[in-house]
């Protein structure tokens, strides 16, 4: 068994990002520059932000934090939203989730231009995914196909079982899995044999946010087994969905909780801007 290192996965990843913004820079005088918009007081929300400002910082971009207070209203956060659309200077809009419950995400989500959809959640962005179209993905997704891409499996032909479909994770990745010719099974609350298929499964993507629901004795020996989940116990210990110390004796590639799909999105969130700044300023890679 080999854990896949998420933390020294993305530290390369930003490393290459950091020589190809330099050269932006210093070849078309493009400066890559990522906004991020935080409503309220979100302890959580403020560690993230804090954290993608460190990495565009690290990278060499720009970053421009708009920190608003809980009461702001919808329409004054459409109007900000407008104005970062037509900046010159900002590449990539993030509006940090969640937002207060007066505030309709998916109006917010909407407003981004999708040439800047850092986040890669505009329908327009997810509807070019669904069709394989070239555009800016979603980035947990984006940094599960990079993790599994890591370990040197060949995914075309392979059956990959993804539990959870949401939005934002397991309807994104298992499109991405599809496009690289994997057999898709999505699994959720109402899959009933769940337990079989995921032992049948050579990829096995965790994202329900159950703390080690997935037992280690469900997976397929010599599987690649991404754990997105993130769950705290009573004790204060932080887990995954997926049973690490079962699963580590019977899988090829896991990755652990914490440091390993985490440090991927914030990366895949610095890959979204640049590439956006180069299709902004129409400079081909």
């Amino acid at each position: 068994m080999i854990i896949i290192n998420g933390k020294e996965i993305a530290a390369k990843v930003r490393s290459a990002l950091k020589v190809e913004v330099d050269t932006l820079k210093a070849t078309h005088g493009v400066t890559p520059g990522l906004a991020v918009v935080l409503v309220g007081e979100n302890p959580a929300s403020k560690v993230y932000v804090r954290n993608k400002t460190a990495a565009c910082i690290e990278v060499g971009m720009r970053s421009f934090q708009h920190l608003l207070p809980e009461d702001t209203k919808q329409e004054d956060i459409l109007g900000l939203i407008r104005d970062l659309n037509e900046a010159k200077d900002v590449h990539g809009i993030l509006v940090q989730m969640p937002l207060p419950p007066h505030i309709n995400p998916a109006a917010i989500l909407e407003a981004i231009s999708p040439d800047k959809d850092a986040d890669g959640f505009h329908p327009y962005n997810m509807g070019r995914l669904m069709a394989g179209a070239p555009s800016l993905q979603p980035c947990t997704p984006m940094g599960i196909m990079r993790l599994i891409e890591h370990t040197g499996a060949d995914i075309s032909g392979k059956d990959a079982v993804v539990v959870g479909r949401s939005n934002i994770v397991g309807k994104p990745v298992a499109l991405m899995l599809l496009a690289r010719s994997a057999t898709v099974t999505i699994c959720h609350s109402k899959t009933t044999d769940i337990r079989e298929r995921i032992s049948r499964a050579d990829i096995v993507v965790a994202a329900l946010g159950k703390p080690e629901f997935i037992k280690g004795d469900w997976i397929k020996q010599g599987a690649v087994v991404i754990d997105v989940g993130i769950n705290r116990l009573s004790s204060g210990r932080l887990v995954g969905d997926v049973e690490f110390e079962g699963a580590s004796k019977r899988a090829a590639f896991i990755t652990p909780v914490p440091g390993g799909v985490g440090p991927m999105t914030i990366a895949m969130l610095l890959q979204n801007t640049v590439t956006a700044a180069r299709a902004r300023a129409g400079i081909s890679k």
